[in-house]
């Protein structure tokens, strides 16, 4: 059977030693209270619940999967997943990070990025019902209407709702701009919405009483293309002036997709016909709005992958420690056993510190883009908030592209730690392995992150979000270039810093002629 021991040291110093986030969090007045003891206590119960709640429902959920009753459309979670959840909100963890005035503790993003990193270790398709609330509260909170964010955001904020987003179609994948849902608008200022929306992640379940829809549709009047999407917010079930729910509405669960992974979460085909919506942000500029929830759903798919290779990591260590088979090229290791542990074998060491390299250098990149998250929403300086923005957004699809890809091979390589125990259930590792193959595909593909990268990111502002990276780069090479014990990685950094730049020139000028 799989285990899971929440990597707190190495988030400690992550946090502590390497970013010293409580130094950078006085700094803005929102955490000007925040302290060590505090960071270290939420990380120490976060492992717990990670642990101790969700991590033992995870094998389970995966060989149960998902239910689906066709007369009534409502999809029951596997075994334990309601309780664990029902114990989540219990314990306060959505509110973590969010804002005070709807409820939420207030507590930095970056510790939310932990708390997350750990529940996808646990249980990556548990996980994905809290996570795509969160990115709903962000979208809500930047862009609802003063009346939305006060029925939705409270509830949100607790965990009693959850929230997803409806954006993809049969007929369309990441090709917005093709949708074919409908809008129209009613007399009391409300829209009757109709359409298909596949592949939505916890679209309909039984772990709270009112699901959240934020779904994109076009208006009658509405131009071809992306420029003519809107945005809006369709409950499950209505709500009522006094807040309390109202009766159902017209979006339900068709079908179920039957997955290569996260067997545990419900990926729903909706239906909405003449489903009650209410506009989000402006007509026709849905798809800015929902960049909101979709650049969160990026860093979290990027955690999601964090997470796996951290618990991937874990066990092939600890069995590679154990298993003995063979003994070592350069004499036996372990002379009182009729072989040595596998962990000797240099093909075994190279694959496990493959992972373990991009489990701690991923966990340090995470954390590093959260704290440019709290300074970006939090800093009393306009251009520290617009440094840390930019920087913020370079970084964003390099995390979703960077981590999956870096996720499905490391997975792969503590599976094959295993050998052939690696391909049997009972170990774990090969539903890690499934789990993370999705992160490479859902919420843009890894080739269309790139395209994001270089069009959007670098290509956009002639390379000025690059260049303030490569400054940081500079910078850094520059302070410890003079320290013999930086050597070995500072002359590396500086060479690849010099390559990206000339790349990232040639393939700008190849894109520009090419255009």
């Amino acid at each position: 059977m799989p285990q899971y021991h929440p990597p707190l040291r190495d988030m400690h110093f992550v946090l502590h030693e390497l970013l010293n986030v409580t130094d950078e969090l006085k700094m803005l007045p929102k955490h000007a209270d925040i302290d060590a003891a505090t960071i270290n206590a939420v990380l120490e119960e976060a492992g717990k619940f990670a642990a101790e709640i969700v991590f033992p429902i995870n094998l389970s959920g995966d060989q149960e999967g998902c239910t689906l009753d066709n007369a009534s459309h409502a999809v029951t979670a596997p075994k334990g997943f309601k309780q664990a959840y029902a114990k989540y909100v219990e314990g306060g963890w959505p509110a973590l990070s969010t804002d005070p005035a709807y409820g939420g503790q207030g507590l930095p993003l970056v510790l939310n990025q932990c708390l997350y990193e750990m529940l996808n270790s646990a249980n990556q398709a548990w996980t994905m019902y809290p996570g795509l609330s969160h990115g709903a509260y962000e979208c809500l909170h930047a862009h609802g209407t003063p009346e939305q964010k006060a029925t939705y955001l409270p509830k949100l904020t607790s965990g009693i709702w959850t929230g997803t987003m409806c954006l993809t179609e049969p007929h369309c994948g990441t090709d917005l701009g093709m949708l074919r849902t409908k809008a129209e608008p009613q007399a009391d200022g409300t829209y009757k919405i109709t359409g298909e929306k596949i592949f939505i992640s916890a679209g309909e379940h039984d772990l709270a009483e009112n699901i959240i829809h934020l779904v994109l549709a076009r208006l009658p009047d509405a131009p071809a293309g992306s420029k003519g999407i809107s945005l809006f917010v369709v409950p499950k079930f209505k709500v009522n002036a006094d807040g309390s729910l109202g009766e159902r509405n017209a979006i339900h669960a068709a079908a179920l997709e039957h997955k290569m992974g996260i067997h545990g979460n419900a990926t729903c085909q909706m239906v909405l016909e003449g489903a009650t919506g209410t506009l989000v942000g402006q007509p026709h500029k849905g798809l800015a709005a929902m960049f909101v929830m979709m650049n969160a759903a990026r860093l979290g798919v990027g955690n999601q992958s964090l997470g796996l290779t951290e618990v991937a990591y874990q066990n092939a260590v600890a069995y590679a420690k154990d298993r003995i088979q063979m003994r070592s090229l350069s004499g036996p290791k372990a002379p009182d056993k009729p072989a040595d542990p596998i962990i000797v074998h240099p093909d075994v060491r190279k694959m496990l510190l493959t992972a373990r390299a991009y489990a701690e250098g991923g966990r340090a990149l995470a954390c590093y883009a959260a704290m440019l998250l709290d300074k970006e929403l939090n800093s009393d300086d306009e251009e520290e908030r617009q440094e840390c923005a930019d920087l913020v957004a370079l970084l964003t699809p390099i995390i979703k592209a960077f981590f999956t890809d870096n996720g499905w091979l490391a997975t792969s390589h503590c599976m094959q730690v295993f050998g052939g125990h690696g391909y049997i259930k009972q170990s774990g590792m090969e539903q890690f392995v499934r789990d993370a193959r999705i992160n490479m595909i859902y919420e843009g593909t890894n080739t269309i992150q790139s395209l994001d990268l270089l069009g959007r990111k670098v290509l956009g502002d002639n390379g000025k979000k690059l260049k303030k990276f490569g400054k940081l780069i500079a910078e850094f090479v520059e302070n410890e270039g003079t320290d013999e014990a930086m050597q070995e990685f500072v002359n590396p950094l500086a060479d690849l810093g010099d390559k990206v730049t000339k790349l990232t020139t040639e393939l700008g000028m190849k894109a520009f002629g090419n255009a």
